[in-house]
């Protein structure tokens, strides 16, 4: 396996070098207490019965031929099973692939087979890991009832599994490439081990509960499974806020007692916005994954919020966070940009130059990050890991430092502020997205001979656009627009398609010869009728790996939000409508998503409908309606039947 991996400072001495043994522990001397809890299911597994199900998981993938080194794909949702499925990988000694299972098959496929994937560990009945590999055995996370029990004196607490080192992968997530393929990025055991030792930027002990509600494929997950599990706490998965509705969610969020919990930026500034006092019950909230609005925080800390409130950062290449700033009303009161903080525990940061040496303190540079975190690299790709992955001299004497991309400058008081980035990498939604790599697949489709996607909009506002020179026929512009959404819907997660697309016949250049990005930009119309969507329902999927690195802006100030009206239903629904998308105009042929809509703003949408006219609405109504009149129907029916 060629890797190109770096050595980096080993854990602290105290801890074992497989990250999987600090569970063992609470198995054996804490077996009864909870570990996993499935909020909607009221499913549970104690530490002793989530122990015996990866043991049962891990001797099962191994008989069928996993060796240590291997790759492993995950094809499961948030739930009890997820958790025993990672667990069981590294006790196997293999490190875990998990799938984005709402993104397109043909990706997922793709992404096994970058990391050579030898099995896909599935549930009962799941058809959905036959569409991503089709060749690859799949392996139930769990035994279905009627098969025989685990052979305790195998999968028991004293079995261990694979004596890890530190250096030996433990899983892989994929990032957007500049190159049209996205990157694998390699995380080892030191790494997770590193972000569950005694976290500085969140207050873990023995029950807490904290919530898991990230995409699995994002790394998120790495904190709420991982980090929660290594302090004996317990992890409680919550549906999407998308399935529920965001009332019925943050009644759930209480009723379960969560004390913890991660959201991406884009959540937090909408919960801010609509619900700002909802969050009092949390112990600590982290908030990360676009740049945080300091008058959504006053907001909610205003309104009781919850006792620690922490804006995180950190890229996938650095294992979930690497910096923290704790956030209260008094270092907020004359903020208008909130500082990313200082290092996490174990991690080193740098300000660099273009020469790599450091900047003088204030002057703005790029961010490289150093210390046990710090990813393998990139699997499979030497040439980009040798690019983005770095040697400097740190206190132990030379040191593997990622450098991210993010112009920062450092403050008086320590903390670092970030500015942007120094490439065309944006966030949308909490998403890390490289307009290449969009750019790259439009024109791989064979449907266009050029094309430029560019970001427009903040928070959850933010869309992607594109502007395409096309293959075919130019005088059909609706018709190439349409083919090159259904192309690229087969290749790409519905956050990396454009929301509309201009059809050109030639792209202006700037004076260097390269495209003119403000002309074409100045040439976007939002309001115009025939431009399909580009994204679909499955945006409604919750937001992954909101830990990356911040967006290249202040996100928005949210407002007061509605006030709750007395008015024709119908009436209503279009002034939210407008209101939500900040559109001038609302036809009854109008869709949702075409309109610039995605899963935040149809939570939005579906609790300012509910408020207002007394309904039952729900996210799912808003984004599976087929236009503004099916939902006003919706609306009108679900009004009329609660009166």
């Amino acid at each position: 396996m060629d890797t190109h991996a770096r050595t980096q400072p080993s854990t602290p001495a105290a801890h074992p070098t497989g990250v999987h043994h600090l569970i063992g522990q609470h198995a054996r001397q804490h077996p009864g207490a909870p570990a996993v809890r499935e909020a909607v299911t009221g499913r549970e597994l104690s530490y002793g019965d989530l122990w015996d199900l990866a043991g049962d998981l891990a001797a099962r993938l191994t008989d069928a031929g996993l060796r240590p080194g291997d790759a492993c794909g995950i094809a499961l949702d948030r739930g009890a099973h997820l958790v025993v499925a990672v667990l069981a990988a590294a006790r196997a000694g293999a490190f875990y692939v998990p799938l984005d299972l709402d993104a397109p098959a043909q990706r997922s496929a793709a992404q096994l087979a970058d990391a050579a994937a030898r099995f896909v560990v599935t549930a009962s009945g799941d058809g959905r890991a036959a569409a991503v590999a089709p060749d690859l055995p799949r392996i139930e996370a769990v035994r279905t009832a009627g098969t025989a029990a685990p052979d305790h004196g195998r999968t028991g607490h004293d079995a261990g599994g694979h004596d890890a080192g530190g250096d030996d992968p433990l899983y892989v997530n994929f990032t957007s490439g500049t190159s049209g393929r996205p990157k694998a990025v390699l995380v080892p055991h030191r790494a997770v081990l590193r972000l569950v030792d005694e976290p500085t930027y969140c207050t873990l002990r023995p029950g807490t509960r904290v919530a898991n509600v990230a995409n699995p494929a994002f790394d998120a997950t790495t904190f709420e499974i991982w980090a929660t599990l290594a302090a004996r706490g317990t992890v409680v998965v919550m549906p999407s806020v998308a399935a529920t509705g965001l009332d019925r969610w943050l009644d759930l969020l209480r009723a379960e007692g969560v004390a913890a919990m991660f959201l991406t930026t884009s959540l937090f500034h909408m919960i801010a916005q609509e619900r700002p006092g909802a969050l009092g019950t949390l112990e600590t909230l982290l908030v990360g994954g676009e740049a945080l609005s300091p008058e959504a925080a006053r907001r909610v800390l205003a309104a009781g919020g919850p006792d620690r409130l922490v804006n995180v950062y950190g890229p996938t290449e650095t294992t979930t966070f690497a910096t923290y700033h704790d956030l209260d009303a008094e270092k907020l009161r004359d903020l208008v940009r909130a500082p990313i903080g200082g290092a996490i525990q174990h991690t080193e940061l740098r300000v660099l130059g273009p020469d790599l040496a450091p900047v003088p303190d204030g002057d703005r540079g790029e961010l490289a990050i150093g210390g046990p975190g710090v990813a393998l690299g990139y699997l499979g790709r030497p040439e980009l890991t040798a690019e983005r992955f770095t040697t400097l001299p740190d206190a132990a004497g030379d040191g593997v430092f990622y450098r991210t991309g993010d112009l920062v400058r450092r403050l008086p008081d320590g903390s670092l502020e970030i500015f942007g980035r120094l490439d065309r990498q944006v966030k949308i939604r909490g998403f890390r997205v490289e307009l290449e790599e969009v750019e790259r697949a439009a024109v791989a489709t064979g449907l266009a001979t050029a094309a430029v996607v560019e970001k427009t909009g903040e928070g959850a506002a933010a869309v992607l656009v594109g502007f395409v020179l096309p293959a075919g026929d130019r005088h059909a512009p609706a018709r190439t627009v349409t083919e090159l959404q259904t192309a690229l819907a087969g290749e790409l997660p519905g956050y990396m398609l454009p929301t509309r697309w201009t059809v050109l016949d030639a792209i202006p250049l700037g004076p260097t010869g390269k495209a003119d990005r403000d002309a074409l930009l100045a040439l976007d119309r939002p309001d115009t009728p025939d431009t399909p969507a580009a994204a679909s329902a499955s945006d409604a999927a919750s937001a992954p790996s909101a830990s990356d690195a911040a967006s290249v802006s202040d996100a928005p100030d949210p407002g007061d939000g509605p006030a709750p009206q007395d008015g024709d239903p119908a009436t209503e629904v279009r002034r939210l409508w407008r209101e939500v998308l900040e559109v001038a105009e609302a036809r009854d042929e109008d869709n949702f998503i075409e309109a610039g809509g995605n899963s935040i703003l149809a939570i939005q949408l579906a609790g300012r409908v509910n408020e207002a006219v007394s309904a039952d609405l729900g996210p799912a109504d808003v984004l599976l309606a087929t236009d503004l009149a099916d939902l006003t129907e919706k609306v009108l029916h679900s009004a009329t039947a609660r009166r």
